[in-house]
């Protein structure tokens, strides 16, 4: 007889029937991850690999994922390989080329780095380019500058093309040619059960609608097809007003954006930098507004239409001359280094000078928290449907609010607080805008209402879309669409 206590005589076969089944979990992941090893032309990595961690990061900085394996994908075949190994283990997948887009971080899961898949091919009879999903914009606009041709850009060329485009894409020319989701002509993805199709208008009208303006949601994207514009050259640059001089400059921008012509898209962002010595003392204390325009048209009208800007008072600096598409970056100047920011948009049905002087006056360098505030002016193709629907929503905005703050500056409670703030004194809301890198989700906070993104009959014909390509919700590590429940 044993001289063990019976009470241990009754724990020990569970505990051993414990012990064994987490061997053998371990072990069955060991498998997994060798045949995934053996598929993948790439890199297949754990946390503890040299690459790792600089694999895992990217230009927001503020976030990182935190992924259980890390692939990087020589071809899409390693694409391919990676969802059919999260699929398998229920696990969740997340996609990054850039970084400059992460919006929920993974933690856990299968992070798939398309970095390496950056080939550009430009067919100039045809106006369009095939790229792939790690290509950057620079590159596409390199490329298609050598037939005369330009892409639907954004304001930063080192941004990963097709997150941007998935997304919808608010670029420099978007008066005049709409979101650059509405030029995508093709799509290639591996969708959840790891197949890879071509997807278009003929072939899948349905996905195709859903994956311009939502398209993380379902599946990971290795190349696309775009159309590229005959644009070599445009009139841009910047206007840079100290407010101290000219107090009511985002009143006067907005009654000037009231008769442009489509041809010409522009912004204005204002700037308090606070009083600190680890600023340049020429910024200290300083509140400037930065006007940036681009315009298609001929040099000499541009000058007509940019006069009652110049007219408002000195100016810091004036770059605004004719200029090759293939300078547009300087347009903006936005910085090519990683950082960490916290950032909110909104869109406006109308901004009016009263709130243009309140929130004038939130982003002064004295206010609590140090706030960039971006108007951008919308209207004009923005605001038509494009000739093959998607499912890029809120159409009929005025402007978009968007307000960003670099993390250090503040704590990102207080952060999150100021920008809440900044945003409620706009009261004329549509929504939130789902198609620029800086949304909630960049901030770490709690998922926000899915028509924040989307209207509520788009968002449930997504929803449905979702049940049925993606039902276990394996792409949610973004702003996600949960599938539709079955009634």
């Amino acid at each position: 007889m044993s001289d063990a206590p019976a009470t241990d005589r009754a724990t020990a076969p569970a505990t051993d029937r414990a012990t064994d089944r987490a061997a053998g979990q371990a072990t069955g992941q060991a498998a997994a991850l060798a045949r995934l090893r053996a598929r993948v032309r790439g890199e297949v990595l754990v946390p503890g690999d040299d690459g790792f961690d600089a694999g895992c990061a990217g230009f927001q900085t503020a976030y990182r994922h935190r992924p259980a394996v890390l692939v990087r994908a020589a071809a899409a075949e390693d694409v391919v390989a990676a969802v059919a190994h999260a699929a398998e283990g229920g696990l969740p997948v997340a996609v990054q080329a850039t970084g400059h887009g992460l919006s929920v971080p993974a933690d856990g899961g299968v992070l798939i780095d398309t970095a390496a898949l950056a080939a550009v091919t430009v067919d100039a009879a045809a106006r369009t380019a095939r790229i792939g999903a790690g290509a950057r914009f620079a590159a596409v606009v390199d490329a298609g500058a050598r037939y005369g041709l330009a892409p639907l850009n954004g304001s930063a060329p080192d941004v990963g093309a097709v997150g941007y485009l998935l997304g919808g894409g608010l670029g420099l020319l978007a008066r005049q040619f709409g979101y650059a989701a509405d030029h995508v002509r093709t799509v290639h993805l591996v969708t959840a059960d790891a197949t890879e199709r071509r997807v278009t208008a003929e072939s899948d009208p349905e996905l195709f609608w859903a994956l311009r303006g939502a398209g993380a949601n379902f599946g990971v994207v290795t190349a696309m097809e775009i159309d590229l514009l005959p644009v070599t050259r445009i009139y841009g640059g910047e206007l840079v007003f100290d407010l101290g001089d000219t107090p009511d400059l985002l009143a006067e921008y907005l009654r000037w954006t009231g008769a442009l012509p489509e041809e010409l898209t522009s912004s204005v962002s204002l700037v308090g930098y606070p009083d600190l010595p680890v600023l340049p003392e020429r910024l200290r204390g300083r509140h400037l507004g930065h006007v940036r325009i681009a315009y298609t048209g001929d040099a000499r009208t541009g000058e007509e239409l940019v006069a009652p800007l110049r007219a408002l008072g000195p100016r810091l600096t004036d770059t605004v001359a004719e200029m090759p598409y293939t300078e547009c970056g300087a347009i903006y100047n936005d910085p090519p280094q990683p950082h960490a920011y916290v950032g909110d948009n909104v869109f406006l049905r109308e901004l009016d000078a009263e709130q243009a002087a309140v929130v004038t006056e939130l982003a002064a360098p004295g206010a609590s928290v140090p706030c960039v505030v971006d108007v951008r002016h919308l209207g004009g193709a923005l605001g038509r449907a494009p000739e093959v629907p998607n499912a890029v929503g809120h159409r009929d905005a005025r402007y978009l609010l968007r307000v960003l703050t670099p993390v250090g500056l503040a704590e990102p409670d207080e952060i999150r607080a100021a920008h809440r703030a900044l945003l409620g004194a706009a009261d004329a809301v549509l929504g939130r805008c789902q198609n620029l890198v800086y949304g909630r989700y960049a901030d770490g906070e709690a998922e926000r209402p899915a028509d924040d993104f989307w209207e509520p009959a788009d968002h449930r014909r997504l929803a449905g879309l979702k049940a049925r390509l993606d039902p276990a919700n394996l792409f949610r590590l973004n702003r996600n669409i949960a599938p539709a429940q079955s009634k």
